[in-house]
């Protein structure tokens, strides 16, 4: 099983980037499970799922809960569940995905669906622990991190790399390349290569710029569902078969 995580300054994609490099991979016939870890729940929404009932809503709902509560098989054959967090203005939300990731292993979720490859979507902000623990070697074995040329996105970057740097040696996963999710600023490309080559990783994809991308989440749909012959489908089938090689098995 090949466990990744993907991270990344709020804003930047990592929605989209995660739900269409799961659509390619399920269409490479790996069964892949995607488990969105930020409070708004909006992780899965581009395989047509719908708003997913979450597994926090579940279990301050009903007591326990039930797997099959939480966990939802989209069209595209991607397995999609929904972290979820607290109510706003309460709570916190990284302890949220601790209990979340806590139900999925107490209910055997893993066994029962028998994922090929699991990807977190992570919400950036590594500084609270909860979402620093999809970092964790029992839980993903790789992170990915995504950034533009920007100078708050590539900022963010470094301090999650930074991060993996200074737990290396606690059992975190580690990180494996960076993915450039285009916004056509000045000397882009150049800026996302030199923050790469920092930290000794690949850029393991440049995703253009691309209409396409919008007018695919406008219906609610992944590029690979919605445009499967564009240009843009086609760099998302490479980030795919990118994070696959440079991924462990665990």
């Amino acid at each position: 099983m090949k466990r990744i995580a993907v991270y990344g300054k709020g804003g930047i994609g990592k929605s989209t980037v995660s739900a269409n490099a799961a659509a390619a991979m399920a269409a490479m016939g790996y069964r892949v499970m995607q488990i969105g870890c930020d409070p708004k729940a909006d992780s899965t929404l581009l395989h047509g799922v719908g708003a997913l009932p979450t597994v926090l809503d579940r279990l301050r709902a009903g007591g326990e809960g039930k797997l099959s509560d939480v966990v939802h098989i989209a069209d595209d054959g991607v397995i999609c569940v929904e972290c979820g967090g607290p109510v706003p203005g309460s709570g916190c939300a990284g302890r949220g995905i601790v209990t979340a990731f806590d139900f999925l292993k107490e209910q055997n979720a893993y066994e029962i669906y028998q994922p090929d490859v699991i990807l977190y979507d992570v919400l950036g902000d590594v500084v609270c622990g909860g979402f620093a623990m999809p970092m964790r070697r029992q839980y993903a074995g790789n992170v990915f991190i995504v950034t533009s040329g920007e100078k708050m996105a590539l900022y963010a970057a470094a301090n999650i790399a930074l991060a993996l740097d200074h737990f290396k040696n606690r059992g975190y996963a580690r990180l494996s390349g960076f993915i450039q999710n285009s916004r056509n600023v000045k000397n882009e490309d150049a800026l996302v290569r030199e923050l790469a080559e920092e930290n000794s990783v690949p850029v393991v994809a440049v995703l253009p710029r691309d209409p396409a991308v919008t007018a695919a989440e406008e219906q609610g749909r992944t590029v690979l569902s919605a445009f499967p012959d564009s240009e843009t489908a086609a760099h998302y089938r490479t980030l795919a078969k990118a994070m696959l090689e440079n991924a462990d098995e665990l």
